[in-house]
């Protein structure tokens, strides 16, 4: 169902003290919203942590990755049912640095959904061009095609799936899109997926977005919210974020 939604995502920072700080500082200042939400993204072994410490607040948590795999010998892999143990809510799936730098690929991504999907997490799915990609003119070609893999895999569940368009040029470089940009290819994947029943899935935007910037990107039609990086890191930007 859409709504406002912002999204931290801490990549790989944390601490056990520095946690324990941002937390208690997000559970000041947020007050629960109809209509708004905010979660944040912690790495693997900080999520009892941050269960623990949202367990009374009105903010939900996820993890940044999720295996395909439900069991077996995969060492060093996650399970989707091992998040749901904890109270976990949400896992991003298909980020760009996962797919350059880990080798996820579109059937990876997808199947990674799916998991989600089956023990119960949402999956946010990542979909985003080069700067290449974008130059050559095959953005839309480029986060079609990764959003029809997802939707190919989740089939009839397309509509609990969130969805966050993340330009990788926009990505941890000071770059954004302009909120005219964003707007254009939130429409496509919101056409694309009206085609399959789910049309109010939440579109999200990340790439470089603060608190200067987040109230123009917010405003337009089809984007419902952001997936946050860096600024998820400090808790006076990050509330700025949600609260525009």
């Amino acid at each position: 169902m859409r709504g406002k939604f912002v999204v931290g995502n801490w990549k790989m920072n944390g601490g056990l003290a520095a946690n324990k700080g941002l937390l208690s500082d997000l559970i000041a200042g947020w007050t629960a919203t109809p209509g708004r939400q905010i979660a944040v993204c912690a790495p693997y072994p900080y999520l009892a942590q941050v269960a623990a410490a949202l367990e009374a607040a009105p903010i939900a948590w996820g993890a940044q990755d999720v295996s395909e795999h439900e069991s077996g010998a995969f060492t060093g892999e996650v399970s989707a049912r091992m998040l749901t143990e904890f109270g976990c809510r949400y896992a991003i799936v298909g980020h760009s640095e996962r797919r350059q730098y880990f080798g996820d690929t579109d059937a990876v991504v997808a199947a990674k959904a799916a998991a989600a999907l089956a023990a119960g997490l949402t999956p946010i799915a990542c979909v985003g061009e080069t700067l290449a990609e974008r130059d050559a003119g095959a953005t839309m070609a480029v986060v079609l095609r990764q959003l029809d893999a997802v939707i190919g895999a989740v089939g009839a569940d397309a509509a609990k799936v969130v969805v966050a368009y993340e330009p990788v040029w926009a990505i941890g470089t000071g770059r954004t899109a302009l909120p005219e940009e964003a707007q254009a290819v939130h429409a496509a994947l919101r056409a694309r997926l009206e085609k399959s029943k789910a049309a109010e899935v939440p579109l999200l935007y990340g790439g470089s977005v603060k608190a200067d910037n987040a109230k123009a990107l917010f405003a337009m039609a089809d984007i419902d919210g952001g997936l946050i990086g860096g600024a998820s890191l400090k808790a006076a930007e990050f509330l700025a974020i949600a609260r525009a």
